[in-house]
């Protein structure tokens, strides 16, 4: 397969209407395949998380990641921009929801793709592509150690977000988890309340929890990367993608 492609950055119909800038990587030479979401994680719209959405396109999906921070920080650095974002308590849902579905609709009307749309979140993404799972009709999501999905953030965590559980019985397509042993946010007991809420809705899930590993085990630019968990879990994001995202 070849890993060819272009990217760059374009603009798409987010929340309310309103146009918002987003990194776009897609395949060259390639007809109906699949698209994902990229949701960048707190520290934003940033250099790490381009990189990831080249990685898609690389291992042949249309890949698109929304700049969620757009409106608070149009034309800032990711550092300066993720600053604004937490200081207004990080983005809304609603209307993130609305970015994400802005982000699928372009990903569909693209001539190469096949119409099949995922998402996939890292951190606080990792809590907004459940999220968007719950809320937009999907064809997978993965969730990468997204937290507060069943509690509020503790004092001091600059989020403002409430628990989303009571959602999983909405959510609209196979679902894959990823988590460390030792993240406290969410932990171990976390992660297994949500298996156990999902299997009580009967959905389509599959989680794994890797030992040694915690939050953000997969950012290479990090001291919390882990090579083993991180290289374990790209694989199974390829299987599952590859079985959800085909023709």
């Amino acid at each position: 397969m070849s890993d060819a492609m272009r990217a760059g950055t374009v603009s798409l119909i987010g929340a309310g209407g309103d146009e918002i800038e987003a990194y776009l990587a897609q395949p060259t030479g390639r007809t109906s395949i699949g698209g994902v979401v990229v949701i960048h994680h707190m520290p934003g719209y940033d250099e790490p998380t381009k990189e990831i959405t080249r990685k898609f396109a690389a291992h042949g999906y249309l890949a698109l990641c929304p700049n969620l921070y757009s409106r608070e920080a149009p034309g800032a650095s990711p550092d300066d921009a993720a600053a604004a974002a937490r200081a207004q308590g990080g983005v809304p849902d609603e209307r993130l929801v609305g970015d994400v579905a802005g982000a699928a609709t372009h990903l569909r009307s693209l001539d190469s793709s096949n119409g099949k749309v995922a998402t996939i979140g890292y951190c606080s993404g990792g809590r907004q592509s459940f999220l968007a799972a719950c809320s937009l009709q999907l064809d997978a999501a993965v969730d990468c150690y997204g937290a507060f999905v069943l509690s509020s953030p503790p004092e001091g965590v600059p989020l403002q977000v409430e628990p989303i559980a009571h959602l999983a019985e909405n959510l609209s397509c196979p679902l894959l988890g990823l988590f460390g042993a030792d993240d406290q946010f969410p932990s171990p007991a976390e992660v297994t309340e949500l298996e156990q809420l999902l299997t009580n809705h009967h959905k389509t899930f599959a989680f794994h929890t890797y030992d040694g590993a915690g939050h953000a085990f997969f950012a290479t630019n990090r001291t919390s990367y882990r090579p083993e968990a991180a290289n374990e879990g790209w694989e199974r994001i390829w299987e599952f993608f590859g079985r959800y995202l085909g023709n």
